[in-house]
């Protein structure tokens, strides 16, 4: 039980890797406050916790809004009086190369996927500052090397990629007990990626789909829950000597 007595905040936790996560982290004890700006989604995996022995809330969250990121942290604090660890998770993925893309897709992507990250760290650091916590900013590794056919995403998550180490950085200078550091991975089998493919053209889609395959060492996609175990170490105190750092999970695609 890892993350007994720890209340945890996961973003997009409705579906895909968010959803994977927020069971994770209740099997370990966490109570999960499940958001999602598709609320029966959260709402659905919330249930699904509880059901199984473990705690958990569903709340409604547009994380590109301000003033609910501080409606949601404030409920929080009332109802359990703490915040341990927050997992900036949600995102969107818009394919489409530089030449194709439009000014409100790229504005889009960075809203979604740089400014609400931005808003979820600055908010838990007022919480969490008295007694210290775990953000976990979901970036990719997307955020690390180029994709010609992803440039508003590698923009949006190379950014998640060096904020998180200048939040690390803050938080240690000023004292304060919060770890910051980033997930990257890699392609794992969740309704996003399947929605990428399904966006593009057939045959153009099974190029893209051939193209991860032959550079995936380890010859197969990854799964949600191995993103939800490198949370969940990170969320831990198994993990209290690291901040700032990235912790890449992706079947060794970025060897090459």
């Amino acid at each position: 039980m890892r993350l007994i007595d720890k209340v945890a905040l996961v973003t997009g936790g409705g579906s895909g890797i968010g959803e994977a996560v927020s069971h994770r982290f209740a099997e370990e004890g966490a109570t999960v406050v499940v958001t999602d700006i598709n609320f029966a989604g959260a709402q659905k995996v919330a249930e699904s916790i509880v059901a199984a022995g473990g705690k958990a809330v569903a709340l409604l969250q547009d994380v590109c809004s301000e003033d609910r990121w501080s409606e949601v942290v404030e409920q929080i604090i009332a109802d359990y009086g703490r915040l341990d660890v927050l997992v900036n998770n949600a995102g969107i993925a818009i394919i489409g190369h530089v030449e194709e893309l439009s000014l409100e897709q790229w504005r889009k992507t960075q809203t979604i996927n740089g400014e609400s990250v931005f808003l979820g760290t600055r908010s838990a650091i007022s919480v969490m500052k008295q007694q210290g916590g775990s953000i976990i900013n979901i970036s990719s590794i997307e955020g690390i090397v180029g994709e010609a056919a992803a440039p508003a995403y590698n923009y949006s998550k190379g950014g998640v990629r060096i904020f998180s180490k200048s939040a690390a950085l803050h938080c240690a200078n000023e004292g304060y007990a919060i770890r910051v550091n980033s997930v990257h991975p890699g392609f794992i089998a969740t309704p996003m990626v399947a929605d990428v493919a399904k966006s593009m053209q057939s045959e153009r889609a099974q190029k893209w789909q051939e193209h991860i395959m032959h550079h995936i060492p380890m010859n197969r996609l990854g799964e949600a829950v191995d993103i939800a175990n490198a949370c969940l170490f990170l969320a831990s105190e198994e993990s209290r000597y690291m901040t700032g750092t990235e912790l890449i999970v992706d079947g060794g695609y970025t060897c090459h």
